[in-house]
């Protein structure tokens, strides 16, 4: 009979030292996708839940700004190239007319000067041109890594806007479970501290390890936020579930 109290109070007292946290998934590397450009959506490829690989095309947006950019670059450019022409025929000319002392030399040098200044400004409008030749590339967005889509924020024939986020993408292979935990409780934890994780929707228990305690309280619930890194072979595990973190 005391044996059996004894390790009656042996369990509770092993039960009163874990502390249970209820958290969620996240992905550690989520991201807001958004285009470089304004303009008018003319596909989108993808939908919301739906899994991506690195540089796969998400939706497209319509080339009339860069087209409009490419147009005033190459007018700019051929300007400058018949500038140069109809100057270096005078140059020519005038350094002809300088073998019979016909003109000073200021004003040859002041025509060489005039061409190499043209010079520079055709080398200037090429590169122009080619930045903005460059800029067809950033049409397509695509994905900047493998993940999901969580949301879609666009469709065909509406406005892409740069800094508006369109898509956001979340790695699947940087998943961590976020929890808070109470003030009074900090002292049990720390970086690098294995903890046991569980996702009781698959049946899931591992291991986990706390990558990150943020420094920051909520002043209403007087709790800290941390987020525990794990490792699982599951590839049914996505931001949003539910999940617990045990620490003893």
């Amino acid at each position: 009979m005391n044996k059996v109290l004894l390790i009656l109070a042996l369990t509770l007292s092993l039960v009163a030292e874990t502390l249970t946290l209820s958290g969620s998934v996240i992905s550690d590397n989520q991201k807001m996708i958004t285009s470089r450009f304004m303009g008018f959506v003319t596909n989108v490829y993808v939908s919301e839940g739906e899994q991506v690989k690195k540089n796969q095309i998400l939706y497209t947006i319509d080339s009339r700004e860069i087209d409009s950019a490419t147009r005033q670059s190459e007018l700019s450019l051929q300007m400058y190239q018949n500038q140069y022409t109809n100057l270096k025929l005078n140059l020519d000319r005038y350094k002809r007319l300088l073998q019979k002392d016909m003109v000073s030399k200021y004003e040859v040098e002041n025509l060489e000067l005039a061409a190499l200044n043209l010079q520079d400004m055709i080398s200037i409008a090429k590169a122009r041109l080619q930045e903005v030749q460059n800029q067809y590339k950033y049409l397509n967005v695509k994905a900047p890594n493998n993940g999901v889509i969580v949301a879609k924020n666009i469709k065909v024939g509406e406005m892409a806007m740069p800094g508006m986020p369109a898509i956001v993408l979340s790695d699947l292979s940087e998943l961590k479970i976020s929890a808070e935990i109470p003030e009074s409780n900090l002292a049990l934890i720390s970086h690098g501290k294995k903890v046991i994780i569980e996702i009781p929707s698959l049946k899931l228990k591992a291991i986990g390890k706390v990558s990150a305690i943020i420094p920051n309280s909520n002043p209403m619930t007087h709790t800290f936020k941390i987020k525990v890194s794990f490792k699982t072979n599951s590839k049914s595990i996505y931001p949003g579930m539910y999940a617990t973190i045990s620490i003893n």
